[in-house]
């Protein structure tokens, strides 16, 4: 066989039974390298003297038959684009099945490469595939001079490695490469007195190498080259979906390329060092640079895709299993990349370390000393129910003014109930906003009306895939509310509509709170239906429901009720209301009470509250003017008095801006309302009873009920008078509403 300065290939006719075996060992690889313009032809070897062997191969490539040789015809790579080169390459490759620990086997062959920076690999159990690197060194060492046989080569060895990953592909090359590299730095530095190794020194002409600069400039480079592969596989084996790590995979069609050139460059620098060949490496390095460039450009981007998903799936184990609730918010709102971090506000106030101002204030406010070191940042929340409000900047007036009423609420008393202090629960707003000039000033005006906390963040929320996904907290563009505990557990995952419906009533807002409303009142919605099935409930409406005997008060009711309905100030806060007089039903309405009333049993709380219902509702069956349920949807607000409901309709021009500064048409009312009763109750002196205990004897103390027809409550026992105010028991023990 020989190889000419134009990279043809002759075999003569009496070595074609030689040759047989070589052509059959390599016809693959010439079958994806062959390429030639003069288009599809067929590969032939001739005999003479009676051996004839046909080879067909299926390729562009040029074979001539001259004068009993053939010529083959391969391309020089340098000749062909990273596009041609990348089909030859990719048919090598079959699957990842082998198993190379390239870890080990870098570790090695950096302790080679790069001398200086040696590395103590633990390779009690590596055992390298030394066939498979003595083989491929041989290859290489018995390539002859030109581009076209590096080029023939290369793709020799990509095929006879065609079952490992790309990066073991390019490892292997070099580890091959190094057993001769380093047997050459071994052998050169063997002392002259060394009879064994200076044999060895002269066996393998070590006097006629030399290592160039060219040499091990490329090799370094080469070594960086793999690093870019090795970064690649590392993260392509960490199942990241391509979907969210899409240059990943834009990347994969660099790696062969950077694989391809690699080994090429390998091979020419073998060739280069046993002193066979003369190439310019510089050559073999820029095309190499070129591919790798655009793998590590890839890299860049793959390093930014990984670290968002990454920090995803970091947030993402918070927040399913936070330390508490302030671990938890710092995964929804905190970055982690040292972007700017958010800020938290109480209105115009910034929440954050004031060191300076605690200074100064502790000289003249102790008391302010002690409210600025409690709003520290996110430790404001700790140990604190936080509901979470959650909406964009569009249409959310309803919202903010009903926060607002709650926050108030959640100030008053009782400070305590249900188990829960009101002074632990925290709303904090978190805006969801693509975010402009006008949008900022927009927040800012709102930031400025409400008076609990709020979250000022113009890039993106760090946990906004959190915040949007239906596993996180399912925000879709409509404000929500969810509630956390201080543990930073769920509560309620949308308290929103509970908060409208019952308001502070809602209280700790949990969602078995809501069932324990509904069936607070559920019963009295049963026996309201059944009086009066024509009547429609809307949860968003307001609805007063009335009755007595006194048909003027009646009337009179029924006319301001019109009035509020239509006024301006009505329409204009959006409150729609209702009325219905239950009329020729009330017997049948106060005989289901009655029967309510009869049931002792007391098992839960709620049963108290329901009795406690119970003979409020027959307070106002005393009532000679007449009684009104004031309703916002199914939940009953206020069980009103015939004189102070009327009173409160008839004056609503002295309360109607608390329509728009309260949560509701019926807070604002209920505040004049119990004006109202007060003034009403002042007017009417206490009545007393005076008993003669001679005659009652141990019964003196039994119970009697306030002869004032409009107030009926049980009176209070003085010695051996019966007293009463007309205002409710305040004794512990009163089961009364």
């Amino acid at each position: 066989m020989e190889i000419t300065r134009q990279g043809y290939v002759f075999f003569q006719n009496s070595n074609t039974n030689l040759i047989r075996g070589y052509l059959n060992s390599v016809s693959y690889i010439m079958a994806m390298s062959n390429a030639d313009s003069s288009g599809t032809t067929t590969l032939i070897s001739s005999s003479q003297g009676g051996s004839t062997a046909i080879t067909s191969i299926h390729q562009q490539s040029a074979a001539t038959n001259l004068g009993g040789q053939q010529k083959i015809h391969l391309p020089n790579p340098f000749d062909l684009t990273d596009s041609q080169i990348l089909d030859r390459v990719y048919l090598t490759h079959v699957n990842d099945d082998e198993i190379c620990n390239t870890s080990i086997l870098f570790g090695l062959v950096s302790n080679l490469i790069l001398q200086g920076s040696y590395s103590t690999i633990s390779t009690v159990s590596f055992k390298p595939e030394f066939p498979t690197l003595k083989l491929i060194s041989c290859q290489m060492i018995g390539t002859k001079h030109g581009p076209q046989c590096v080029h023939q080569t290369a793709l020799w060895i990509l095929q006879h490695l065609r079952c490992y990953s790309w990066d073991a592909k390019a490892l292997i090359t070099l580890a091959a490469f190094s057993l001769e590299y380093g047997n050459f730095i071994l052998l050169s530095r063997t002392p002259t007195q060394d009879i064994l190794g200076s044999s060895l020194r002269q066996l393998n002409q070590i006097q006629e190498r030399k290592i160039s600069s060219e040499i091990t400039e490329l090799l370094s480079f080469i070594v960086k080259a793999f690093h870019h592969i090795k970064v690649w596989a590392t993260w392509s084996s960490e199942g990241y979906d391509p979907e969210e790590v899409p240059t990943l995979t834009e990347a994969l069609q660099e790696v062969p390329l950077v694989v391809y050139w690699t080994i090429a460059s390998i091979v020419a620098s073998t060739g280069n060092l046993l002193a066979f060949t003369e190439y310019s490496l510089s050559e073999f390095r820029e095309r190499l640079a070129a591919v790798v460039k655009k793998l590590a450009d890839h890299l860049e981007i793959c390093k930014l895709e990984i670290g968002y998903i990454d920090d995803y799936l970091s947030r993402r184990r918070i927040f399913e299993k936070p330390k508490d609730i302030v671990d938890l918010l710092k995964a929804l709102i905190l970055p982690n990349n040292g972007a700017q971090v958010p800020q938290i506000y109480q209105g115009t106030i910034q929440i954050k370390q004031v060191n300076l101002i605690i200074s100064f204030a502790n000289n003249f406010n102790k008391e302010l000393v002690n409210i600025i070191k409690y709003i520290q940042g996110l430790e404001v929340f700790k140990e604190k129910h936080v509901l979470l409000f959650i909406s964009s900047l569009y249409s959310i007036g309803d919202e903010i003014m009903l926060l607002n009423c709650l926050h108030d609420r959640l100030q008053e008393s009782p400070k305590e109930w249900k188990g829960f202090k009101k002074e632990d629960f925290k709303i904090l707003w978190i805006p969801v906003v693509e975010w402009d000039e006008a949008k900022r000033e927009q927040f800012k005006t709102w930031k400025n009306s409400i008076k609990w906390y709020a979250v000022e963040c113009y890039s993106e929320l760090p946990g906004g895939r959190i915040i949007s996904e239906p596993e996180g907290l399912n925000y879709m563009g409509k404000p929500i509310l969810p509630v956390y505990n201080p543990q930073g557990y769920k509560a309620n995952e949308d308290a929103m509509g509970l908060i409208f419906q019952w308001g502070i009533d809602a209280f700790p807002f949990r969602k078995t709170d809501a069932a324990d409303l509904i069936l607070k009142w559920k019963w009295l919605w049963d026996i309201i239906r059944k009086v009066a099935p024509g009547l429609q409930v809307q949860g968003d409406r307001y609805l007063f429901i009335f009755g007595g005997s006194n048909k003027k008060w009646i009337q009179d009711f029924t006319l301001e009720v019109e009035k509020v309905k239509r006024h301006e100030s009505v329409k204009r806060a959006d409150v729609i209301i209702d009325k219905y007089e239950l009329g020729s039903s009330v017997p049948s309405f106060w005989i289901g009470i009655e029967r309510m009333r009869q049931n002792k049993k007391h098992q839960e709380a709620v049963d108290c509250e329901i009795q406690g219902i119970a003979k409020s509702l027959f307070c106002l069956k005393r009532d000679p003017e007449g009684w009104a349920i004031l309703t916002k949807g199914q939940n009953i607000k206020l069980l009103g008095h015939g004189e102070a409901m009327y009173r409160t309709l008839a004056e609503f021009q002295s309360w109607k801006d608390k329509v728009f500064e309260k949560e509701g048409f019926d807070i604002a009312f209920k505040e004049y309302y119990d004006v109202k009763v007060k003034e009403i109750a002042d007017r009417q002196p206490c009545s007393i009873v005076n008993v003669d205990s001679s005659n009652y004897g141990s019964s003196v103390i039994a119970t009697i009920t306030c002869p004032n027809p409009t107030c009926g409550r049980v009176m209070e026992v003085t010695s051996v008078n019966y007293k009463c105010c007309h205002r409710d028991n305040n004794d512990s023990n009163y089961c009364g509403y």
